[in-house]
């Protein structure tokens, strides 16, 4: 993949300067929203867990789900191994969950069918506010740094090489709950390069970036804007080729995938879940096969608060609010 003259510089810890005064009157440590479903009296942003124990969840059988970017069937067997280690530290039985789609996801978790799950970086608010997510960790690499960038792709031919040449032509997002797969990019070209969705470029949604990636490199979509992450793996496992798409923008670096459990679980054994993720040992793990490209080789702690300030400024910006009730 080549990267134009167009790209930003990578930051690991600061949004770009440019987006900077594009977000600057959105407040960072933005309010919470949260459903009157629940309850936040510490000020963390995120549902307590109830007081009453007779609200507390104990599920014979743990259910966890992963964010539907790729195929399940995949991610199945990625998981498999942390599963069974996750299931020896609860002393539960643990089914994975093949979700299709991140409104799938979403509806699980406010039903009450999904206990534990990593929900992708534009759909932890959606998750947090409306369906009672506690997120705790994210994948990092063994220096402790994390994150992803969003990048506008196209095929080689195509004749954009730059985002101005975007005009006119077809780009496709993959849900309206995405950050880098939706809503990162919307603010950036309304904001840095003036075009808007509609009346300066055609859209498409493609439901997820494995899904965008290949409407590219098929020609099915001028353009897509996904997380470059997810075109690591793919590249990775032979999915796509080197080359096979070219890149016209990179953006700042964002959070990736969270994982958490639902508010309401018996607090033992959302403690018992939490140590087991970062007691998992990585080394010649399915997820570290998996995710060792993109750099992953551990789970660090995170709080809503703070690692997903800049997330929900960019959802300010795009004047997204959560109609959860």
């Amino acid at each position: 993949m080549q990267s134009s003259c167009f790209s930003h510089p990578l930051s690991r810890t600061l949004i770009s300067a440019a987006v900077a005064s594009t977000f600057a009157l959105a407040a960072v440590n933005a309010s919470a929203d949260l459903s009157s479903r629940y309850v936040d009296n510490d000020g963390d942003m995120v549902a307590d867990v109830p007081t009453d124990e007779s609200q507390w969840v104990d599920p014979n059988t743990l259910v966890f789900a992963y964010t539907p970017v790729e195929d399940p069937a995949v991610y199945a067997d990625v998981w498999a191994g942390f599963l069974d280690h996750l299931s020896e530290a609860t002393g539960k039985r643990v089914q994975f969950f093949p979700v299709q789609s991140n409104a799938a996801q979403q509806e699980a978790l406010r039903a009450g069918r999904l206990h534990v799950a990593g929900f992708n970086t534009g759909g932890v608010p959606v998750a947090v506010n409306c369906g009672g997510f506690r997120p705790f960790a994210i994948m990092a690499s063994e220096d402790g740094s994390y994150g992803y960038e969003m990048e506008i792709i196209t095929y080689p031919g195509s004749g954009i090489e730059s985002v101005e040449d975007l005009q006119g032509r077809q780009l496709a997002f993959t849900s309206e709950t995405s950050n880098s797969g939706f809503r990162a990019p919307s603010a950036l070209l309304r904001s840095e390069y003036g075009l808007e969705a509609g009346d300066d470029f055609e859209t498409a949604f493609s439901g997820s970036h494995d899904n965008s990636i290949l409407g590219v490199v098929n020609k099915d979509y001028d353009a897509a804007a996904i997380a470059n992450s997810v075109g690591t793996r793919m590249i990775s496992r032979g999915v796509v080729n080197e080359g096979d798409y070219d890149i016209i923008y990179t953006s700042e670096t964002f959070p990736t995938t969270a994982y958490g459990v639902a508010h309401n679980l018996k607090p033992e054994l959302a403690q018992q879940i939490q140590d087991a993720f970062f007691s998992y040992d990585w080394e010649g793990s399915a997820l570290e096969a998996e995710f060792a490209n993109s750099g992953e080789a551990q789970f660090i702690p995170i709080t809503y608060a703070e690692h997903w300030s800049v997330i929900r400024t960019i959802a300010d910006a795009n004047g997204v609010t959560y109609d959860c009730d």
